[in-house]
């Protein structure tokens, strides 16, 4: 019989001894609650940061239940992510207002400054591209969402400075 279930990598969580006795100590502290998976998986982008495809698989284990059951809770909702996040975080609207804002611009603008898709991270780990719907700001189209502050009206001539303000923040 073959080994269905994925290597773990080096670098994956499950891989750190410190790791690993958080998510055990996050799996025994909630396996019993109802709707576990969920609390489980909560907790584990919460303190973690991330819930790679090895770490959904050890939780299908240790919750007895289905790895498609856990993927498929991990891929439903936006804010569960299967990689790493940088320390700051750019979402860019893609609502209507702001895609006929200008949005696709912008995304063009932060790809050629930070050399990373929406999606991504940048390489030292601090800045990472996500798109979104709506966020609820048409007002102020275009918007993006840097960590928790909305910046609207932005234009592609004006999103170094949003940069900058990420950079001074770590000063």
């Amino acid at each position: 019989m073959l080994n269905t279930k994925p290597s773990i990598p080096a670098n994956d969580p499950l891989a750190n001894p410190e790791q690993k006795k958080l998510i055990d100590e996050i799996l025994e502290k909630n396996k019993n609650l109802p709707g576990a998976t969920m609390v489980v998986l909560n907790e584990l982008q919460s303190r973690i940061g991330f819930i790679s495809e090895a770490m959904q698989q050890y939780v299908a284990d240790k919750l007895h239940v289905p790895v498609s059951s856990v993927h498929g809770v991990v891929s439903f909702y936006s804010f569960f992510t299967t990689t790493p996040r940088g320390k700051h975080t750019i979402k860019f609207c893609m609502g209507t207002a702001c895609y006929v804002g200008g949005m696709p611009q912008l995304i063009d603008k932060a790809k050629s400054l930070l050399g990373v898709e929406p999606g991504q991270t940048t390489p030292d780990g601090e800045i990472t591209l996500e798109v979104c719907r709506c966020v609820g700001a048409c007002s102020q189209a275009p918007v993006v969402v840097v960590d928790d502050k909305i910046v609207g009206r932005l234009r592609p001539n004006k999103f170094p400075q949003v940069l900058r303000s990420i950079q001074d923040s770590k000063q």
